[in-house]
């Protein structure tokens, strides 16, 4: 349970380690084959539906305002970042259908764990990625075709069963599993962080290992807008909340919740979706290591914040 927790709290290390390895020895993730990326995502996918519980869903009812604002922003602020930034710089069709993709996909469940180090509102972020997710099947198919018909060509319906398959079902298998049998989930709780986090670092290694030649070749536009896509999401959703009245707290979650995307989930798509562009699968797989990195560095910073505050209110009586 302790290594479990340590993997959870280094996660951002942990797969940034296995994107250097699959960067720099690409031999070492090329025995993951990419018909196992859907099969890994469906894992991260049935444990985060073994940690969700009826309470969690308590935050829908009694603050639903909160939860609209996050599901709005989160389907509205990245899928238009991404479509602006990839027409900015000017992204070759693949490229850009993975930079918008990431864009529509929901929020990633890495966000629940960085809201929690900093010192967020877990329950709120657990709300809404729960929400999101499951909307996502019906609206990011949607938000996809809206963005890209034009620019290439979206299987909409397949895509929507292929987020069926991968998203809901697992979902909603584990949380039936916490419902029905909560003793089975209490006991396997402890290992949960530790196979989300080695299945998220497969899928990076997996992805990097098999597009090293493409990942040099793109250049540094994709990165850029990778890193813009995250940072200009983390801005516009603590933006976003200052017009709802949230408090502290709840802006700092809901900019955690909108600037992390469930980057795996835009990489299987790409992958089974978009076959014929190459390249749609690298900006899942550069956000997947980026966004855990600033999400890292931001929950540090909100948490020092949040002490300082702490320590303040004494004084101020």
């Amino acid at each position: 349970m302790d290594i479990s927790r340590l993997v959870g709290r280094y996660m951002a290390v942990i797969v940034l380690m296995a994107a250097l390895l699959a960067f720099l020895i690409p031999d070492a993730g090329l025995w993951i084959s990419t018909g196992w990326i859907d099969y890994l995502l469906m894992i991260v996918m049935f444990g985060m539906g073994l940690t969700i519980r009826v309470d969690d869903f308590k935050v829908v009812f009694t603050r639903p305002k909160d939860v609209i604002v996050g599901c709005i922003a989160q389907f509205t602020i990245m899928p238009m970042t991404a479509y602006v930034l990839a027409k900015a710089f000017g992204l070759e069709a693949g490229l850009m259908a993975g930079v918008i993709l990431v864009g529509c996909c929901p929020g990633g469940t890495a966000s629940n764990v960085i809201s929690y180090f900093a010192k967020g509102d877990v329950a709120l972020s657990v709300g809404m990625t729960a929400v999101n997710t499951l909307l996502a099947p019906l609206v990011t198919p949607f938000l996809v075709f809206l963005t890209l018909n034009e620019t290439v060509e979206v299987d909409t319906v397949g895509m929507f069963l292929s987020m069926v398959k991968v998203v809901l079902a697992p979902l909603i298998l584990g949380f039936a599993i916490t419902y029905l049998r909560p003793e089975v989930t209490d006991k396997a709780s402890g290992a949960l962080p530790l196979i989300s986090v080695i299945a998220i670092a497969l899928i990076v290694m997996c992805v990097i290992s098999h597009s090293v030649d493409r990942l040099m070749t793109c250049g540094l536009a994709v990165f850029a807008v990778v890193t813009l896509h995250n940072l200009i999401g983390y801005a516009a959703g603590y933006g976003a909340s200052i017009p709802a009245g949230m408090d502290r707290t709840r802006r700092r979650t809901l900019a955690i919740e909108v600037g992390m995307q469930n980057s795996g989930l835009a990489t299987s798509i790409a992958s089974t979706s978009f076959p014929s562009l190459a390249m749609a699968t690298v900006p899942g797989a550069i956000f997947s290591v980026w966004h855990n990195i600033s999400g890292a560095l931001l929950a540090g910073f909100f948490a020092k914040r949040t002490e300082k505050e702490e320590q303040t209110k004494p004084s101020d009586r």
